[in-house]
Protein backbone atom coordinates (compact mmCIF):
# COMPACT_ATOMS: atom_id res chain seq x y z
CA UNK A 1 0.00 0.00 0.00
CA UNK A 2 1.29 3.44 -0.97
CA UNK A 3 -0.08 6.72 0.36
CA UNK A 4 -0.20 9.78 -1.90
CA UNK A 5 -0.84 13.13 -0.24
CA UNK A 6 -2.36 15.67 -2.62
CA UNK A 7 -2.14 19.39 -1.97
CA UNK A 8 -5.42 19.62 -3.90
CA UNK A 9 -7.26 16.67 -5.45
CA UNK A 10 -10.14 16.70 -7.92
CA UNK A 11 -12.68 14.47 -6.19
CA UNK A 12 -16.07 13.56 -7.68
CA UNK A 13 -17.54 16.76 -6.20
CA UNK A 14 -14.63 19.01 -7.25
CA UNK A 15 -11.20 20.05 -5.95
CA UNK A 16 -10.46 19.59 -2.24
CA UNK A 17 -7.33 20.50 -0.25
CA UNK A 18 -5.25 18.03 1.76
CA UNK A 19 -6.40 14.70 0.30
CA UNK A 20 -4.73 11.40 1.20
CA UNK A 21 -5.09 8.56 -1.31
CA UNK A 22 -4.14 5.08 -0.09
CA UNK A 23 -3.66 2.67 -2.95
CA UNK A 24 -2.17 -0.49 -4.34
CA UNK A 25 -2.92 -0.74 -8.08
CA UNK A 26 -6.42 0.51 -7.19
CA UNK A 27 -7.52 3.16 -4.73
CA UNK A 28 -8.37 1.70 -1.33
CA UNK A 29 -9.21 4.83 0.68
CA UNK A 30 -9.60 8.57 0.17
CA UNK A 31 -9.47 10.85 3.20
CA UNK A 32 -8.55 14.40 4.11
CA UNK A 33 -5.59 15.43 6.23
CA UNK A 34 -3.98 18.85 6.44
CA UNK A 35 -0.35 17.73 6.33
CA UNK A 36 1.29 14.75 4.62
CA UNK A 37 1.80 11.81 7.01
CA UNK A 38 5.26 10.34 7.42
CA UNK A 39 6.14 8.15 4.45
CA UNK A 40 3.45 9.55 2.16
CA UNK A 41 4.39 10.48 -1.42
CA UNK A 42 3.72 14.20 -1.74
CA UNK A 43 1.94 15.48 -4.83
CA UNK A 44 1.95 19.27 -4.90
CA UNK A 45 -0.42 21.36 -6.96
CA UNK A 46 -3.70 20.04 -8.34
CA UNK A 47 -4.07 16.26 -8.67
CA UNK A 48 -6.52 15.05 -11.30
CA UNK A 49 -7.58 11.51 -12.20
CA UNK A 50 -5.60 9.90 -15.02
CA UNK A 51 -6.39 11.29 -18.46
CA UNK A 52 -7.88 9.16 -21.23
CA UNK A 53 -6.77 9.69 -24.82
CA UNK A 54 -9.86 8.17 -26.40
CA UNK A 55 -8.71 8.40 -30.03
CA UNK A 56 -5.16 7.72 -31.19
CA UNK A 57 -3.50 6.69 -34.43
CA UNK A 58 0.01 6.09 -33.09
CA UNK A 59 1.68 5.95 -36.50
CA UNK A 60 0.44 9.45 -37.38
CA UNK A 61 2.90 10.88 -34.86
CA UNK A 62 5.61 10.56 -37.52
CA UNK A 63 3.76 13.15 -39.64
CA UNK A 64 4.16 15.95 -37.09
CA UNK A 65 6.11 18.83 -38.58
CA UNK A 66 6.12 17.24 -42.05
CA UNK A 67 2.70 18.00 -43.55
CA UNK A 68 2.04 21.65 -42.72
CA UNK A 69 3.93 23.76 -45.25
CA UNK A 70 2.11 23.12 -48.52
CA UNK A 71 -1.50 23.87 -47.65
CA UNK A 72 -4.04 21.46 -49.07
CA UNK A 73 -6.96 19.69 -47.41
CA UNK A 74 -7.72 16.62 -45.32
CA UNK A 75 -7.64 14.62 -48.54
CA UNK A 76 -4.17 15.75 -49.59
CA UNK A 77 -2.91 15.15 -46.04
CA UNK A 78 -4.32 11.62 -46.32
CA UNK A 79 -2.01 10.88 -49.25
CA UNK A 80 1.03 11.60 -47.07
CA UNK A 81 -0.47 9.42 -44.34
CA UNK A 82 -0.82 6.51 -46.77
CA UNK A 83 2.83 6.84 -47.83
CA UNK A 84 3.87 6.68 -44.18
CA UNK A 85 1.62 3.71 -43.40
CA UNK A 86 3.42 1.66 -46.07
CA UNK A 87 6.70 1.86 -44.13
CA UNK A 88 5.72 -0.02 -40.98
CA UNK A 89 6.36 -3.54 -39.83
CA UNK A 90 5.73 -4.85 -36.29
CA UNK A 91 9.21 -3.94 -35.02
CA UNK A 92 9.12 -0.40 -36.37
CA UNK A 93 5.59 0.02 -35.07
CA UNK A 94 6.63 -1.13 -31.59
CA UNK A 95 9.50 1.37 -31.50
CA UNK A 96 7.37 4.30 -32.59
CA UNK A 97 4.30 3.44 -30.53
CA UNK A 98 6.40 2.92 -27.39
CA UNK A 99 7.76 6.44 -27.80
CA UNK A 100 4.33 7.90 -28.61
CA UNK A 101 2.74 6.29 -25.56
CA UNK A 102 5.64 7.52 -23.42
CA UNK A 103 4.95 11.02 -24.76
CA UNK A 104 1.33 10.57 -23.68
CA UNK A 105 2.35 9.24 -20.27
CA UNK A 106 4.45 12.26 -19.36
CA UNK A 107 1.48 14.45 -20.41
CA UNK A 108 -0.82 12.63 -17.96
CA UNK A 109 -2.45 9.99 -20.16
CA UNK A 110 -2.95 6.71 -18.30
CA UNK A 111 -5.22 5.03 -20.87
CA UNK A 112 -5.24 5.21 -24.66
CA UNK A 113 -7.80 4.12 -27.22
CA UNK A 114 -5.82 3.02 -30.26
CA UNK A 115 -7.94 3.12 -33.43
CA UNK A 116 -5.91 0.46 -35.19
CA UNK A 117 -6.16 -0.36 -38.87
CA UNK A 118 -2.57 -1.00 -40.07
CA UNK A 119 -3.09 -4.74 -39.78
CA UNK A 120 -1.17 -6.60 -42.48
CA UNK A 121 2.04 -6.34 -44.53
CA UNK A 122 2.24 -3.52 -47.06
CA UNK A 123 0.59 -4.61 -50.30
CA UNK A 124 -1.50 -7.27 -48.56
CA UNK A 125 -0.51 -10.74 -47.38
CA UNK A 126 -0.44 -11.82 -43.74
CA UNK A 127 2.07 -11.96 -40.90
CA UNK A 128 2.60 -15.36 -39.25
CA UNK A 129 0.62 -13.88 -36.37
CA UNK A 130 -2.23 -12.01 -38.10
CA UNK A 131 -2.47 -9.77 -35.01
CA UNK A 132 1.24 -8.93 -34.93
CA UNK A 133 0.73 -5.21 -35.48
CA UNK A 134 -1.88 -5.03 -32.74
CA UNK A 135 0.39 -6.98 -30.41
CA UNK A 136 3.12 -4.41 -31.04
CA UNK A 137 0.73 -1.69 -29.85
CA UNK A 138 -0.27 -3.62 -26.74
CA UNK A 139 3.39 -4.22 -25.91
CA UNK A 140 4.16 -0.55 -26.46
CA UNK A 141 1.47 0.45 -23.96
CA UNK A 142 2.79 -2.05 -21.42
CA UNK A 143 6.32 -0.67 -21.85
CA UNK A 144 5.02 2.88 -21.30
CA UNK A 145 3.07 1.79 -18.20
CA UNK A 146 -0.37 2.78 -19.47
CA UNK A 147 -3.57 0.89 -20.23
CA UNK A 148 -4.81 0.42 -23.79
CA UNK A 149 -8.06 -0.39 -25.50
CA UNK A 150 -7.17 -1.76 -28.91
CA UNK A 151 -9.96 -0.61 -31.20
CA UNK A 152 -9.30 -3.11 -33.95
CA UNK A 153 -10.78 -1.58 -37.08
CA UNK A 154 -12.79 -3.12 -39.89
CA UNK A 155 -11.76 -1.56 -43.22
CA UNK A 156 -13.22 -3.08 -46.39
CA UNK A 157 -13.55 -0.42 -49.09
CA UNK A 158 -11.66 2.56 -50.50
CA UNK A 159 -14.79 4.72 -50.35
CA UNK A 160 -18.50 4.38 -50.98
CA UNK A 161 -18.87 2.13 -54.04
CA UNK A 162 -15.09 2.28 -54.45
CA UNK A 163 -12.67 -0.67 -54.24
CA UNK A 164 -9.61 -0.56 -52.04
CA UNK A 165 -6.66 1.34 -53.44
CA UNK A 166 -3.30 -0.48 -53.37
CA UNK A 167 -2.11 1.65 -50.45
CA UNK A 168 -5.18 0.58 -48.44
CA UNK A 169 -4.71 -3.16 -48.95
CA UNK A 170 -2.85 -3.69 -45.68
CA UNK A 171 -5.75 -2.19 -43.74
CA UNK A 172 -8.26 -4.80 -44.88
CA UNK A 173 -9.10 -8.38 -43.94
CA UNK A 174 -11.14 -8.77 -47.10
CA UNK A 175 -14.51 -9.33 -45.45
CA UNK A 176 -16.35 -8.61 -42.23
CA UNK A 177 -16.25 -12.32 -41.36
CA UNK A 178 -12.47 -12.51 -41.81
CA UNK A 179 -12.04 -9.39 -39.65
CA UNK A 180 -14.26 -10.89 -36.95
CA UNK A 181 -12.33 -14.17 -37.01
CA UNK A 182 -8.99 -12.37 -36.65
CA UNK A 183 -10.03 -10.21 -33.72
CA UNK A 184 -11.51 -13.21 -31.91
CA UNK A 185 -7.94 -14.49 -31.51
CA UNK A 186 -6.74 -11.47 -29.55
CA UNK A 187 -5.12 -12.53 -26.27
CA UNK A 188 -6.26 -10.92 -23.00
CA UNK A 189 -3.87 -8.89 -20.85
CA UNK A 190 -4.36 -7.05 -17.54
CA UNK A 191 -3.47 -3.69 -19.08
CA UNK A 192 -5.45 -4.19 -22.30
CA UNK A 193 -9.08 -4.26 -23.37
CA UNK A 194 -10.25 -5.64 -26.70
CA UNK A 195 -12.31 -3.11 -28.60
CA UNK A 196 -13.58 -2.78 -32.15
CA UNK A 197 -14.09 -0.06 -34.72
CA UNK A 198 -15.89 0.66 -37.95
CA UNK A 199 -13.39 2.83 -39.79
CA UNK A 200 -16.20 4.87 -41.38
CA UNK A 201 -19.20 4.40 -43.62
CA UNK A 202 -16.75 5.11 -46.46
CA UNK A 203 -14.67 2.05 -45.57
CA UNK A 204 -17.39 -0.36 -44.43
CA UNK A 205 -20.26 -0.78 -46.92
CA UNK A 206 -23.83 -0.49 -45.75
CA UNK A 207 -24.40 -4.22 -46.29
CA UNK A 208 -21.57 -5.11 -43.89
CA UNK A 209 -22.29 -2.72 -41.03
CA UNK A 210 -24.67 -4.98 -39.11
CA UNK A 211 -22.22 -7.90 -39.25
CA UNK A 212 -19.47 -5.74 -37.79
CA UNK A 213 -21.79 -4.51 -35.05
CA UNK A 214 -22.71 -8.10 -34.20
CA UNK A 215 -19.09 -9.22 -34.03
CA UNK A 216 -18.27 -6.25 -31.78
CA UNK A 217 -20.94 -7.11 -29.19
CA UNK A 218 -19.54 -6.79 -25.68
CA UNK A 219 -16.66 -4.56 -26.77
CA UNK A 220 -16.36 -0.80 -26.98
CA UNK A 221 -17.18 0.15 -30.59
CA UNK A 222 -15.79 3.33 -32.16
CA UNK A 223 -16.35 4.88 -35.59
CA UNK A 224 -15.15 7.92 -37.53
CA UNK A 225 -18.31 9.89 -38.25
CA UNK A 226 -18.94 12.86 -40.55
CA UNK A 227 -15.45 14.30 -40.26
CA UNK A 228 -15.66 15.83 -43.73
CA UNK A 229 -18.63 17.22 -45.73
CA UNK A 230 -17.52 15.05 -48.68
CA UNK A 231 -18.31 11.92 -46.64
CA UNK A 232 -21.85 13.13 -45.98
CA UNK A 233 -22.38 14.13 -49.61
CA UNK A 234 -21.22 10.75 -50.91
CA UNK A 235 -23.36 8.91 -48.37
CA UNK A 236 -26.48 10.92 -49.23
CA UNK A 237 -25.89 10.42 -52.94
CA UNK A 238 -25.42 6.66 -52.62
CA UNK A 239 -27.95 5.80 -49.92
CA UNK A 240 -30.21 8.79 -49.41
CA UNK A 241 -29.12 8.80 -45.79
CA UNK A 242 -26.49 10.43 -43.58
CA UNK A 243 -23.69 8.37 -42.01
CA UNK A 244 -25.46 8.60 -38.65
CA UNK A 245 -28.65 7.25 -40.27
CA UNK A 246 -26.70 4.25 -41.60
CA UNK A 247 -25.22 3.51 -38.19
CA UNK A 248 -28.65 3.76 -36.57
CA UNK A 249 -30.11 1.41 -39.18
CA UNK A 250 -27.34 -1.13 -38.50
CA UNK A 251 -27.86 -1.03 -34.72
CA UNK A 252 -24.46 0.57 -34.17
CA UNK A 253 -25.57 3.45 -31.95
CA UNK A 254 -25.79 3.12 -28.17
CA UNK A 255 -23.90 3.59 -24.89
CA UNK A 256 -21.11 1.19 -25.93
CA UNK A 257 -20.40 3.18 -29.10
CA UNK A 258 -18.31 6.31 -29.55
CA UNK A 259 -18.54 8.45 -32.68
CA UNK A 260 -15.25 10.21 -33.39
CA UNK A 261 -15.27 13.80 -34.73
CA UNK A 262 -19.03 14.08 -35.47
CA UNK A 263 -18.25 17.43 -37.04
CA UNK A 264 -20.85 17.92 -39.79
CA UNK A 265 -24.16 16.77 -38.34
CA UNK A 266 -27.80 17.46 -39.09
CA UNK A 267 -30.32 18.13 -36.35
CA UNK A 268 -31.57 14.57 -36.76
CA UNK A 269 -28.02 13.21 -36.48
CA UNK A 270 -27.62 14.97 -33.14
CA UNK A 271 -30.93 13.53 -31.95
CA UNK A 272 -29.93 10.02 -33.01
CA UNK A 273 -26.58 10.20 -31.21
CA UNK A 274 -27.83 11.90 -28.07
CA UNK A 275 -31.06 9.92 -27.82
CA UNK A 276 -29.14 6.62 -27.99
CA UNK A 277 -26.52 7.89 -25.47
CA UNK A 278 -23.82 7.30 -28.05
CA UNK A 279 -20.58 8.91 -26.90
CA UNK A 280 -18.74 11.44 -29.03
CA UNK A 281 -14.97 11.90 -29.04
CA UNK A 282 -13.73 15.30 -30.13
CA UNK A 283 -10.12 15.78 -31.25
CA UNK A 284 -9.93 19.58 -31.34
CA UNK A 285 -6.26 20.05 -32.23
CA UNK A 286 -6.47 17.54 -35.08
CA UNK A 287 -9.77 18.94 -36.30
CA UNK A 288 -8.11 22.37 -36.40
CA UNK A 289 -4.88 21.11 -38.00
CA UNK A 290 -6.76 19.28 -40.77
CA UNK A 291 -9.26 22.11 -41.26
CA UNK A 292 -12.13 19.72 -40.54
CA UNK A 293 -14.42 22.29 -38.93
CA UNK A 294 -16.00 22.73 -35.51
CA UNK A 295 -18.57 20.17 -34.40
CA UNK A 296 -21.73 20.81 -32.34
CA UNK A 297 -20.26 19.74 -29.01
CA UNK A 298 -22.63 21.60 -26.73
CA UNK A 299 -25.70 20.42 -28.62
CA UNK A 300 -24.52 16.80 -28.53
CA UNK A 301 -23.82 16.97 -24.81
CA UNK A 302 -27.22 18.54 -24.15
CA UNK A 303 -28.90 15.82 -26.24
CA UNK A 304 -27.35 13.10 -24.07
CA UNK A 305 -24.00 12.18 -25.64
CA UNK A 306 -21.08 11.88 -23.19
CA UNK A 307 -18.06 13.75 -24.58
CA UNK A 308 -14.49 12.48 -24.54
CA UNK A 309 -11.23 13.75 -26.04
CA UNK A 310 -8.47 12.37 -28.25
CA UNK A 311 -5.25 13.53 -29.86
CA UNK A 312 -5.92 11.55 -33.07
CA UNK A 313 -2.96 12.37 -35.38
CA UNK A 314 -0.86 13.80 -32.50
CA UNK A 315 -0.12 17.19 -34.01
CA UNK A 316 -0.17 17.99 -30.27
CA UNK A 317 -0.04 15.58 -27.32
CA UNK A 318 -1.49 17.71 -24.55
CA UNK A 319 -4.78 16.58 -23.00
CA UNK A 320 -5.19 19.82 -21.06
CA UNK A 321 -4.91 21.75 -24.30
CA UNK A 322 -7.47 19.46 -25.97
CA UNK A 323 -9.96 20.18 -23.19
CA UNK A 324 -9.38 23.91 -23.44
CA UNK A 325 -9.65 23.78 -27.23
CA UNK A 326 -13.06 22.10 -26.90
CA UNK A 327 -14.28 25.07 -24.87
CA UNK A 328 -12.55 27.62 -27.11
CA UNK A 329 -14.11 26.19 -30.25
CA UNK A 330 -17.52 26.50 -28.63
CA UNK A 331 -16.79 30.12 -27.75
CA UNK A 332 -15.77 30.86 -31.33
CA UNK A 333 -18.89 29.35 -32.85
CA UNK A 334 -21.33 30.72 -30.25
CA UNK A 335 -19.91 34.08 -29.23
CA UNK A 336 -20.37 33.12 -25.57
CA UNK A 337 -17.94 32.07 -22.84
CA UNK A 338 -18.31 29.23 -20.40
CA UNK A 339 -19.99 26.77 -22.75
CA UNK A 340 -18.63 23.92 -20.63
CA UNK A 341 -18.05 24.09 -16.89
CA UNK A 342 -14.65 23.15 -15.46
CA UNK A 343 -16.20 19.94 -14.11
CA UNK A 344 -17.55 19.02 -17.56
CA UNK A 345 -14.14 19.53 -19.13
CA UNK A 346 -12.49 17.38 -16.43
CA UNK A 347 -15.07 14.65 -17.08
CA UNK A 348 -14.27 14.73 -20.81
CA UNK A 349 -10.57 14.42 -19.95
CA UNK A 350 -11.03 11.58 -17.49
CA UNK A 351 -14.13 9.55 -16.62
CA UNK A 352 -16.02 9.91 -19.91
CA UNK A 353 -12.98 8.91 -21.93
CA UNK A 354 -12.18 5.97 -19.68
CA UNK A 355 -15.78 4.73 -19.92
CA UNK A 356 -15.69 5.09 -23.71
CA UNK A 357 -12.69 2.75 -23.71
CA UNK A 358 -14.33 0.12 -21.52
CA UNK A 359 -12.83 1.10 -18.14
CA UNK A 360 -15.95 2.42 -16.34
CA UNK A 361 -14.37 2.51 -12.87
CA UNK A 362 -11.44 4.63 -14.03
CA UNK A 363 -11.11 8.38 -14.31
CA UNK A 364 -12.02 9.33 -10.75
CA UNK A 365 -10.26 9.61 -7.42
CA UNK A 366 -12.49 7.29 -5.43
CA UNK A 367 -12.23 3.85 -3.77
CA UNK A 368 -12.22 1.04 -6.32
CA UNK A 369 -10.91 3.14 -9.17
CA UNK A 370 -7.48 2.45 -10.68
CA UNK A 371 -4.84 4.46 -8.82
CA UNK A 372 -4.19 6.85 -11.69
CA UNK A 373 -3.18 10.36 -10.59
CA UNK A 374 -1.90 13.37 -12.54
CA UNK A 375 -0.26 16.16 -10.54
CA UNK A 376 -0.31 19.61 -12.18
CA UNK A 377 1.82 22.49 -10.93
CA UNK A 378 0.04 25.56 -9.60
CA UNK A 379 3.21 27.66 -9.35
CA UNK A 380 4.49 27.74 -12.94
CA UNK A 381 4.62 30.78 -15.19
CA UNK A 382 1.31 29.58 -16.68
CA UNK A 383 -0.56 28.57 -13.52
CA UNK A 384 0.71 30.86 -10.76
CA UNK A 385 -2.25 32.68 -9.25
CA UNK A 386 -4.89 30.26 -10.59
CA UNK A 387 -7.56 28.96 -8.29
CA UNK A 388 -7.43 25.14 -8.44
CA UNK A 389 -10.88 24.77 -10.01
CA UNK A 390 -9.83 26.91 -13.00
CA UNK A 391 -6.24 25.73 -13.46
CA UNK A 392 -7.30 23.76 -16.52
CA UNK A 393 -7.86 27.00 -18.40
CA UNK A 394 -4.18 27.90 -17.99
CA UNK A 395 -2.14 24.71 -17.54
CA UNK A 396 -0.50 22.72 -20.31
CA UNK A 397 1.27 19.36 -20.40
CA UNK A 398 4.43 21.20 -19.36
CA UNK A 399 2.83 21.70 -15.95
CA UNK A 400 2.29 17.97 -15.36
CA UNK A 401 5.04 17.10 -12.89
CA UNK A 402 4.11 13.58 -11.70
CA UNK A 403 2.01 10.82 -13.25
CA UNK A 404 0.88 7.74 -11.33
CA UNK A 405 -0.65 4.77 -13.15
CA UNK A 406 -1.98 1.73 -11.29
CA UNK A 407 -0.29 3.00 -8.12
CA UNK A 408 3.19 3.40 -9.69
CA UNK A 409 4.94 6.63 -10.59
CA UNK A 410 5.56 6.37 -14.35
CA UNK A 411 6.67 9.93 -15.14
CA UNK A 412 8.23 12.89 -13.34
CA UNK A 413 9.06 16.36 -14.62
CA UNK A 414 8.60 15.46 -18.27
CA UNK A 415 10.75 12.32 -18.15
CA UNK A 416 9.48 8.76 -18.29
CA UNK A 417 10.62 6.76 -15.27
CA UNK A 418 11.34 3.58 -17.26
CA UNK A 419 12.00 4.84 -20.79
CA UNK A 420 13.80 8.10 -20.01
CA UNK A 421 13.94 11.08 -22.37
CA UNK A 422 10.93 10.85 -24.64
CA UNK A 423 12.45 13.06 -27.34
CA UNK A 424 15.42 10.71 -27.54
CA UNK A 425 12.99 7.84 -28.15
CA UNK A 426 10.85 9.64 -30.70
CA UNK A 427 13.66 11.00 -32.86
CA UNK A 428 15.23 7.70 -34.01
CA UNK A 429 11.86 5.95 -34.26
CA UNK A 430 10.60 8.63 -36.65
CA UNK A 431 13.80 9.16 -38.61
CA UNK A 432 14.08 5.48 -39.55
CA UNK A 433 10.67 5.71 -41.22
CA UNK A 434 11.73 8.60 -43.43
CA UNK A 435 15.31 7.49 -44.11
Amino acid sequence: MTSFWCEYAWLPDGPRPGVLVDATDAIARVSTVDDPPAGAYRLDGLVLPGFANAHSHAFHRALRGRTHADGGTFWTWRSAMYRLAARFDPDRYLRLARAVYAEMAVAGVTCVGEFHYVHHPAGGGRYDDPNAMGEALRQAAADAGIRITLLDTCYLAGGIDTPLAPEQARFSDGSADAWAKRISAQRPAPHARAGAAIHSVRAVPRADLAAVVGAAAGRPLHVHLSEQPAENEACLAAYGATPADLLYEAGALGPDTTAVHATHLSTRDIELLGGSRTGVCFCPTTEADLADGIGPARELHAAGSPLSLGSDQHAVVDPLLEARALEHAERLRSGARGRFTPAELVAALTSAGQAALGWPMAGRIAPGAPADLVAVRLDSARTAGCVPSQAGYAATAQDVHTVVAAGRVIARDGCHEKLGDVGALLGPAIEELWA
